[in-house]
Formats: structure tokens, sequence, C-alpha cells
């Protein structure tokens, strides 16, 4: 008798087991509070299973790949919690995100199922469903003209045990869409494993509060889905908001005795410029997450004198969700503005070096991209196998962003090899703001960089070569790019020049662009 007579022997658990488990253990404790609702571990194990014994009974189940989109509501939780349990493969839509881009990620993907909010998204979901042929099923989360009502018809089933479904490691459990070169997103496939992966290092390395009350502001689809089962397996509640508002934000840390939250560093810096900071108490806070864009190391020096030593960096990827490196709260130097600019040091679980070209490890102090292999890495991109040869080259994901080490290993990022702009924690992908404004008759040739911004880290600028004998209004450029993208891509300033950069072989030379609106800059990002 051999261990491949017991196929399940070292199979590990995956998050549906780990939801099943967090759910079973606070049965009887608070487990999210979004608004009114108040929901226990049990009463949100129940609503799951309802949910998602409705949706078998339509024919979702493992492997279908499912998209929501909607703001912050309970059910949102309950929605994804069933497609943890079910096996399918989710793709969440941003909120804000434009029609366009809906419309191609739903294609791309090939999803068939679209659970959506219909107090906010109905139109949308009416538009979709006449434009994206592999839209099937139209699952809406109350009453709607559009689609099935799903909760309704999951209050049609009673409760019973959940039961994970048979997944491998390798299976896709979500897709998340990032974009590239080409202008045009891809598919991140992420796995059972590196779904898995992520909350165990969050819950040995996240330096999370002994008693976990944790506040999401951040859509629940995307960022804030990351706490939602590690929070429940410590014992903790979760407290939701429906967006971002610094004065709301600040009233429920001081109502609810919030012990932790995640910020982008723009939310962060509204929070320090809140007046009611001064009359709110925000004590039992105890640790600040914050990722996704750079902070500006004086505001963050701001933020640890007004708040204290609570901040908790984490740097990632989509192709390597969140937990590349961090850096703690002790580690957070306030006399050191070279430590607060930097990302902190990879963690543990993951093999993280500094490559060059030739993938040789740099010697510590010189520069070199950050790549990693390990559990947490994504699969690949979805029908694009030279982009995910090309990031995978060599047996290591490379992530783009070229940094060097210190004699203590901690990393600072000091440019990106991709062009990718990070405003506000949101990603703008030059080439679509490009594109949106070329195809104006004015315009003879455009550039999209990111430039230096107090507020946002990186602002949207665009540079613009006219046609000979043309004009056009800045605005208008502006109000085109907003209507095709939405107000995050939108350019915060428009210069109109004679002429780009080129290189000698006359391609646009980006980094020549960048360098004259980075000059003097501690970094480039």
């Amino acid at each position: 008798m051999t261990t491949e007579d017991f196929p399940d022997l070292h199979r590990p658990q995956y998050l549906p087991d780990l939801l099943i488990t967090a759910l079973d253990r606070g049965a009887d404790k608070p487990a999210l509070y979004l608004g009114d609702v108040v929901l226990t571990g049990a009463q949100m194990r129940d609503e799951i299973s309802c949910f998602s014994q409705a949706l078998e009974s339509l024919g979702i189940g493992k492997g279908s790949p499912v998209a929501m989109l909607s703001k912050n509501r309970p059910e949102v939780l309950i929605s994804v919690g069933s497609q943890m349990i079910l096996g399918c493969r989710n793709t969440a839509l941003a909120p804000m995100g434009s029609f366009d881009d809906h419309a191609y990620i739903l294609g791309d993907a090939e999803i068939d199922t679209l659970i959506f909010d219909p107090t906010a998204f109905e139109a949308r979901a009416a538009e979709l469903k006449a434009s994206v042929p592999t839209l099937k099923n139209f699952f809406s989360l109350g009453p709607s003209e559009v689609g099935t009502d799903i909760l309704a018809l999951a209050r049609t089933f009673t409760p019973q045990q959940l039961v994970a479904a048979d997944v491998a490691g390798d299976d896709p459990s979500s897709m998340v869409y990032t974009g590239g070169t080409t202008g045009k997103p891809k598919g991140v496939i992420n796995t059972f494993q590196s779904g898995v992966t992520l909350p165990q290092i969050q819950m040995a390395e996240w330096q999370f509060p002994e008693e976990m009350r944790f506040l999401a502001c951040t859509p629940l689809s995307h960022a804030g889905m990351a706490f939602f089962v590690p929070t429940l397996l410590r014992g903790g509640s979760l407290y939701v908001l429906p967006a971002f508002e610094p004065g709301a934000v600040l009233e429920a840390i001081e109502k609810h005795k919030i012990t932790a939250t995640m910020l982008v560093p723009t939310m962060i810096y509204m929070l320090l410029d809140h007046p009611d900071l001064a009359t709110r108490d925000v004590s039992s806070l105890q640790t600040l997450y914050y990722g996704a864009a750079a902070m500006s190391p004086s505001r963050l020096r701001e933020g640890i004198d007004k708040l204290g030593p609570i901040f908790f960096q984490y740097f990632g990827q989509s192709e390597c969700g969140m937990t590349i490196s961090v850096l703690r709260k002790e580690e957070h130097l306030a006399d050191d503005p070279e430590r607060l600019a930097s990302c902190g040091r990879p963690v543990p679980w993951l093999d993280v070096r500094l490559l060059d070209d030739d993938l040789n490890e740099v010697p510590r102090g010189e520069l070199g991209e950050i790549c990693v292999r390990g559990p947490l890495v994504m699969q690949g991109y979805w029908r694009k196998p030279k982009e995910t040869a090309d990031a995978l080259r060599g047996g290591w994901l490379h992530t783009g962003d070229i940094a060097r080490a210190d004699k203590d290993g901690y990393l600072t990022i000091v440019d990106r090899k991709k062009d990718m702009i990070v405003s506000g924690g949101f990603n703008v992908f030059p080439r679509e703001v490009e594109d949106v404004i070329s195809a104006h008759p004015a315009v003879a040739s455009v550039a999209v960089v990111g430039v230096p911004d107090e507020k946002w880290g990186e602002s949207v600028k665009a540079c613009v070569v006219l046609r000979e004998g043309q004009t056009v209004d800045p605005a208008e450029l502006v109000e085109r790019v907003k209507a095709a993208k939405g107000s995050v891509h939108a350019p915060k300033s428009v210069d109109f020049v004679t002429s780009l950069p080129l290189t000698p072989i006359g391609k646009l030379d980006k980094k020549a662009l960048r360098a004259q609106f980075w000059e003097g800059a501690a970094r480039r990002v």
C-alpha cells in the first residue's frame, strides 16, 4: 500500500475549507456589521448555504465562470462565500469601471454568469446583456427586470451543512484583470493554492490585533475581501462602510473601537488632513494596513506622529497578491526617511530576489528587478501564452519593479519597467488613455505618464502634439477620457508640446519624458 492509494492523504485545506471552519468557530459571534445589518457566523453560514443551493439549482458549480458587480452590501460576502464553496472561478468588476471595461473583461474571461446589485447597476446590467454574447445568466441581488432575483430564490431553500467542492490546488479560483503594454487588460489566473497562501501569510506575518475588529471601507469585491476569512478565523468581526469617506471612517473607528483597517495612501492623507481627527478617539486602532501605491515618507512620518506606530505596509501585485514584502509596524523608523520609503523585506514563504536581465542575482545595494517564485504566484495570464511566458521567464515572476536592497535586506523600489501609473491606489495604464486622446481629430500624437503628486502619489499627465493648424480645449480631452474610462483615468493635466522625445531608432522615449517631471524626486514611482 502506498500514498497513491489515498489521493487525499496530503491534500491541504483551501480557502473554502477555511471559510467553513471560520463560520463554524464563530457561530455565536457577530461576523459582520454593515449599516443596520448584523450577522453572526451561524447566520452568515446559513445564508451562504441557501445562496449556494440557489446557484446550484441554476446550474452554477465547480469551475463556473462568475462575475460580480456591486457596491458594498452584505450580499457581496454571501455571494462570494457561496462561489468559494461551490468552486467557481470568480471575477470582480470594479464598481467605478466603465461599460467598455466591464464588457471587455466579461467577454475576454468568457464569463457566463453575472451577479449584480440592481439598486446601482440595473442599467449597466441591461447594457451588458445586450452587448456581451458569453453572458447567459443574470442574477440580481433583489428585484430586477434584467435578471433572476437570486435572493428571493435563496429564501426558498433550507440551510444545510456547508461542504466545500472537491477542488485541486491548480484549479482556477479567481481571475483578476490587470493591464499591460498592449493596453488591453490581462486576466491573472489565481488558483486555490495561491488563494489559500495569502491568508496563511497574513495570519502569520501581518501583525493582526489580538481582538480583530476590522473596518472595511474599500470595495469588498476587491481588496476588502482579502480580510474576510482571516478576520473570521481569528474570531473577529468585519465592520463595513458603503464607501470611503474620511469623516465616516473616523466616526466608525471611535464608535466601534476598530482595531484594524486597510487604506491606500491617498485615503490616509485625507484622514490626516480631516478636522475630525483632532476630536475623534481613534486610540483603539492598533494596525493600519496600507499599500497599492507608494506613500510619501514625510506624510508617513506625520501619520506616525498623529496616530502612533500602527502602520503596516504590504507590497504585491495582481500576479502575486498583496504580500511579496512587508514593512512591519516596528520597522517604520520615523527618523529614517530611507526606511519609510522602502517596501519592507520579503515574506519568508516566498523566494524573492533582485535579478538582472540574465536572471543573475545582483549584489546587495545594486538595482535589480524584483522577481518571485512560490505558491502565491499566479498560474498565468488567461489565453495569453506569450505574455505568460514573458512574465514567468526562467521560472520567476518578473514584477517589472526595479529596486535595491540595503544591508539589512529592506527593498526600495526606485523605478518601474512597466509604464503603469498608480494614482491614489488605482492602476492606470497609459496606453488606454492614449488610445482615447489620440482618437480626437485634432491630436497628432500623445504620451501619457505619471508625474509626482503629493495627494495621489502619481497623477496622470497627457503630453499632446496637435495636428498643424488644429486646436482643442484641454478640458475636452479630459472629459473625453472620463467618459470612456472613468474619472480615475482622466488626466489631471494636459501639456501641449511641439514634439515628444524619441529613441535613436524612432520609438517614443517615455523614460526621457517621465524624467522631466521626476527630476530631483527621491523615488520615481
